[in-house]
């Protein structure tokens, strides 16, 4: 593998902790990671792994994941190389590994409305995409237009609009589909109108979720009909805590890093609140963050 990545100039690291590839600062140590810069090399690397049969993890931002306490042995394919943004019109062709907070300054700084929501996501474009990630109302499936990924077997394709197969908190792309850039359709706006609602979304933010602490954001889904912060309210569970690992007593839809958590312990809350709020409500729980490991 080594001498694959060597030959071919890739960018790699070896040995790295995952604690400081992710936003919950939590995780063991990733055996290699590896950052191909174009379309090319992410289709050639991905062909080699498949071909040699290797598994492989896909990482962007960190920002909705929990790293097992054991690590990575399997690579990991970092996007931070895919930071590129193309303005044609009001669309903006953007490399997944870019963060939203960027994309949404970019389309701010040239009058572009329609990504104001995604600012205060804390994740790459490419994650926001494979999620149908969303905030106040809006999702990305209102806004992409087209997307190129590379599949499992290393194949470059393109997908259009309702092929996304856009739902909530979901897409089309599986398990081995690595998003390289999208093609997000925009409008022309006001950029005061555009900072104003961008630093009302960050002031709601800030005001209702624990952004100065470690977290991975809102850990479960939202089962429908219900508020998943007020069902674990109800159930008292507001700043309970397994080791490390603490509900937000600013909003209990998040676990936060309140010191040395582990997967473990995280893993363990996690199950705990499932539990408690399906014998009290009989609503089942499910996870948004991805457990890897």
């Amino acid at each position: 593998m080594i001498k694959f990545l060597t030959e071919n100039d890739y960018e790699f690291m070896q040995k790295q902790s995952m604690k400081n590839h992710t936003t919950f600062k939590i995780g063991g140590i990733a055996d290699l990671i590896i950052s191909p810069e174009n379309l090319r090399k992410l289709s050639a690397l991905i062909a080699y792994l498949r071909q040699n049969n290797i598994n492989f993890f896909v990482l962007g931002n960190g920002s909705n994941l929990l790293v097992s306490d054991e690590g990575l042995r399997m690579p990991v394919i970092k996007t931070d190389k895919f930071n590129f943004i193309e303005q044609n019109g009001t669309e903006l062709t953007v490399g997944a590994g870019l963060t939203n907070a960027k994309v949404a300054n970019f389309a701010l700084q040239n009058g572009l409305t329609g990504f104001e929501f995604a600012h205060g996501i804390p994740g790459t474009v490419g994650g926001a995409v494979v999620m149908n990630a969303g905030a106040y109302g809006e999702e990305m499936s209102g806004i992409v237009d087209k997307t190129t990924y590379v599949d499992k077997n290393g194949r470059i394709k393109e997908v259009f609009e309702e092929e996304h197969d856009f739902a909530y908190r979901h897409s089309r792309f599986e398990s081995g589909d690595v998003i390289f850039s999208t093609v997000l359709k925009l409008k022309k706006g006001n950029p005061e109108e555009i900072r104003n609602k961008m630093d009302e979304l960050i002031k709601k933010r800030r005001a209702s979720q624990p952004l100065e602490m470690p977290s991975a954001g809102s850990v479960f889904k939202r089962p429908e009909g219900y508020f998943t912060g007020k069902l674990i309210d109800d159930c008292g569970l507001r700043g309970y805590s397994i080791g490390g690992a603490k509900v937000s007593e600013k909003h209990s839809g998040f676990i936060i890093n309140a010191g040395q958590a582990t997967a473990k312990d995280v893993l363990d809350l996690i199950s705990y609140i499932q539990k408690t709020v399906y014998d009290k409500f009989g609503v089942t729980l499910t996870p948004e963050v991805r457990y890897v490991g």
